[in-house]
């Protein structure tokens, strides 16, 4: 993995983030890895209006989450994601959520990603410069 596909965001757990039982509810933690991969984009170049001046966009083909140790009220998570692979229309972004009290890892996440004609909403060839932004 190069360094330019590692990105690191922090969040405070709040109150909205919680379930019924007062742990980080399920939707909250696939919110965050979708916040955090846009963030990790624009961070290496591509914002979602660069992406569509480019007539493409991501959108996701599936997630997986594993929950490990369940966050809390006013725990500080950050959240590691990089893109570990990439093929011709698509790549796999993980995840890794953390309690940064501690360094206990709340949960792991994968989410594949396909690159797609935002007109046709087909399958589109990743452009070179797209995964190089990443380190691939």
């Amino acid at each position: 993995m190069n360094d330019v596909s590692k990105f690191l965001d922090r969040r405070i757990v709040v109150e909205a983030d919680l379930d019924e039982l007062n742990h980080v509810n399920n939707l909250q933690y696939l919110r965050w890895t979708l916040q955090v991969a846009s963030s990790h984009s624009k961070h290496v170049g591509w914002s979602s209006q660069r992406y569509r001046e480019l007539g493409s966009t991501w959108i996701v083909r599936s997630h997986q989450i594993t929950y490990k140790v369940p966050a809390v009220l006013h725990d500080a998570i950050l959240i590691k994601t990089w893109v570990a692979d990439f093929d011709r229309v698509s790549s796999i972004r993980k995840y890794e959520i953390i309690r940064e009290s501690d360094g206990c890892l709340c949960a792991t996440a994968e989410t594949r990603w396909v690159f797609v004609n935002l007109q046709t909403l087909k399958l589109s060839p990743i452009p070179p410069e797209v995964s190089e932004a990443f380190g691939f």
